[in-house]
């Protein structure tokens, strides 16, 4: 996938409302505790707004008349007025947080849920690195806004409102003279928040590519060692990260524009207030403690404006990583098994191919008009140059893929009759590239069929030439592998991957170049192995060594996607054509 998919598919979400509303519906599960945490936004609000408007009797009651004793009394009272407040802050940022972690962790369980339904074909369109950050950054987005930004948006507006019902009771006429600056406050907000929201989104797409980039990078920096491609590589990094670095800045510039902004009006109208409020306390006989009270609140009504456009900024964030992630849990699915779908039993292993055409893109056709037949317990051979089609007829018995047209059949029963799961569990595949999970070795091999035994895993094992080097390991069959199995040889990675389908005793075995980075002892003792783990079963075969494959009971020659010779060995010698040559080329001295 080019490196600015992703950012295309971003950078301009349609859908931000759409997109606010369903990340909310992954709060209903925590209705309860949200309502308590409503409350508790109430009371801290109540005694924030309480706390300032007791300077006006305490000054006018207390601190004019020199009242020492009920000013004490009253600081008591503010004293507790502010405590309670604290309380309700704390425990409300205690349950946010809990709400907060619950609801992120629905989110990737469904994201990883539907990455295990996706077809093969979506993992091989879009970049790991990418989908990689759709778990990491975009997920972090949403946890910050979940676990702080959304409570701070509702405890801003209501102190908006509160301090506007307030100034308003205390006087009309300082609260209109305040609106001065108000137009101007909101104008700012909303030029820089328009401007934020599109650099946010930005970030988040090239952030996404960044991170598919250095992800092929570490993956393949074997390759780019060989090639002495370091610098290339590093040129092409930093025009990605120079990317990345001209969206940040921008969206930071932007986003940190807000705060000093608002500071400067919300001090203006502070001047303003404060002497216009002091010719009414000398002209109009407006008390001392109303105009402190009425200070106090102009100070803090910008505040909340400045939150509201900061806590936008953050929430659009938020919905840029959410609209990624929703990008991936919207993606049709493998399609479901048919309503009337078998499950397989007593297999006999009886595959045929019949007129089979497909192509990876409607305008490209791979396979065309393929057919075969393959008897319980034959191994058949598939040969050919690369791009011959070879490794596409293997992907279509497990359903990979779906073909375009003809027809597959096991024992007779179509493969769109079959239910996927029954299908598969009744193939094992081993394919070229190979693939360890983290664990030991006995829980890689095992991962052909979790119920399997420790007997079982041995037994597998011994039969694909695996178990000497195991026991050769430090701690044998409780070594534990990491980072791919890299502690150990490619070939002997690859053994364990053969072990693995041993394991699954499947009725059906598909082998792609299972024995192309094995060396030539260990690829006789293999031989040997799969001899054996193939007698009974309905095998195929794909190899370019050919000597591999001199016992299979058919060999099919492929060329541009079609079968143009079928036999054994011999017979294919014999008729000197594809195969005879294919075969000097490998043999010729």
């Amino acid at each position: 996938m080019a490196h600015g998919d992703s950012y295309k598919h971003t950078e301009k979400p349609k859908e931000g409302r759409k997109t606010f509303f369903r990340l909310m519906s992954y709060l209903s599960g925590d209705r309860h505790l949200l309502a308590i945490i409503g409350i508790l936004i109430v009371i801290s609000i109540a005694c924030n707004l309480a706390g300032s408007y007791l300077l006006r009797p305490i000054i006018n009651d207390y601190i004019l008349p020199g009242n020492i004793t009920g000013l004490v009394g009253m600081l008591v009272v503010l004293g507790g007025v502010y405590l309670s407040g604290v309380a309700a802050v704390f425990i409300q940022y205690r349950l946010l947080n809990k709400i907060g972690q619950r609801t992120v962790t629905r989110i990737r369980m469904d994201l990883f849920r539907k990455m295990e339904i996706l077809p093969v074909k979506y993992f091989d369109e879009h970049q790991h690195g990418d989908l990689m950050s759709r778990y990491t950054n975009d997920v972090d987005k949403i946890s910050d806004v979940l676990t702080d930004s959304l409570s701070d948006l509702l405890s801003s507006a209501l102190t908006l409102i509160g301090i506007f019902a307030l100034m308003i009771y205390i006087s009309p006429i300082l609260t209109l003279v305040t609106f001065i600056t108000i137009p101007l406050m909101f104008l700012s907000a909303s030029i820089i928040v328009k401007q934020s929201r599109k650099y946010f989104k930005a970030q988040q797409a090239t952030l996404g590519e960044v991170n598919g980039y250095i992800e092929e990078m570490i993956s393949g920096q074997k390759v780019v060692k060989v090639f002495g491609h370091e610098e290339k590589v590093m040129q092409d990094f930093e025009i990605l990260n120079q990317k990345l670095k001209t969206k940040s800045e921008k969206a930071q510039l932007y986003s940190g524009m807000m705060m000093p902004v608002m500071q400067n009006l919300n001090t203006l109208n502070y001047v303003i207030i404060t002497i216009v409020g002091a010719l009414l306390a000398i002209y109009r006989g407006f008390d001392v403690g109303g105009l402190a009270a009425f200070l106090q609140y102009s100070r803090q009504f910008g505040r909340p404006i400045n939150e509201l456009a900061s806590l936008y900024n953050n929430i659009q964030a938020a919905i840029a990583g959410a609209e990624r992630i929703f990008q991936v849990i919207d993606e049709p699915a493998e399609k479901e098994d048919c309503e009337n779908a078998i499950v397989l039993s007593d297999i006999k292993g009886e595959v045929k191919m019949t007129d089979v055409y497909f192509g990876y893109r409607p305008e490209k056709l791979i396979l065309k008009g393929v057919s075969l037949h393959a008897l319980p317990g034959e191994t058949i051979a598939l040969v050919g140059m690369t791009g011959a089609g070879k490794t596409t007829i293997l992907n279509m018995f497990p359903r990979f893929f779906d073909i375009k047209s003809g027809d597959i059949t096991i024992d007779g029963i179509s493969l769109q009759n079959i239910k996927r799961s029954s299908l598969r569990e009744s193939m094992a595949i081993v394919l070229q590239d190979t693939h360890l999970f983290t664990g030991t070795v006995k829980e890689n091999i095992r991962f052909g069929r979790l119920d399997a035994t420790d007997e079982e895993v041995i037994e597998a094992a011994k039969l694909t030439a695996a178990h000497s080097f195991i026991k050769r390991l430090p701690q044998g069959y409780d070594t534990l592998l990491e980072n791919d199995g890299s502690n150990l040889s490619q070939g002997q990675r690859q053994l364990l991957n053969i072990a693995r389908a041993a394991v699954a005793n499947p009725s059906i075995l598909l082998l792609d170049e299972a024995t192309s980075n094995i060396d030539t002892r260990s690829e006789l003792l293999i031989q040997r192995g799969l001899d054996q783990l193939m007698t009974g079963r309905t095998s195929f075969i794909i190899a370019h060594r050919l000597s591999t494959v001199r016992n299979a009971d058919k060999i099919l020659v492929m060329e541009h996607g079609q079968i143009i010779e079928e036999g054994t060995h011999d017979e294919l010698l014999a008729d000197k054509g594809k195969y005879y040559s294919l075969y000097k080329e490998q043999f010729q001295e």
